[in-house]
């Protein structure tokens, strides 16, 4: 352990420095702010957003010809219903936790 804390602050010493550290160590995953579960949550919240836009989308009302199909519930209702929740869920997607994965050396001390 003191070893890897003396490669770290010489890897920051070094940074300082204005030289390059040898080896640049990579993050542990449990470290990462969002896990697999939250991009999988923010992919559907984003599938909802667009389906709620389309639906929203079709013809307009012109100056010759009136659209009644402005006024349909599936347009002024549904969709935008549908969009909303899908920019709930992608809020909810970022700031839920991911959950807490167990690393090889927690199984060894266990055993």
């Amino acid at each position: 352990m003191a070893i890897n804390k003396n490669k770290t602050e010489a890897a920051k010493a070094s940074t300082v420095a204005g030289t390059k550290p040898s080896r640049i160590e990579r993050e542990d995953r449990s470290q990462f702010p969002l896990g697999r579960n939250n991009f999988i949550f923010m992919g559907v919240a984003v599938a909802l957003i667009v389906i709620g836009f389309l639906l929203m989308l079709g013809g307009s009302s012109t100056t010759e010809a009136f659209n009644p199909d402005i006024f349909s519930t599936r347009r002024i209702v549904v969709g935008p219903t549908i969009a909303f929740i899908g920019f709930i869920a992608m809020g909810i997607a970022i700031i839920i936790k991911p959950g807490e994965r167990k690393s090889a050396t927690d199984e060894e001390k266990k055993a």
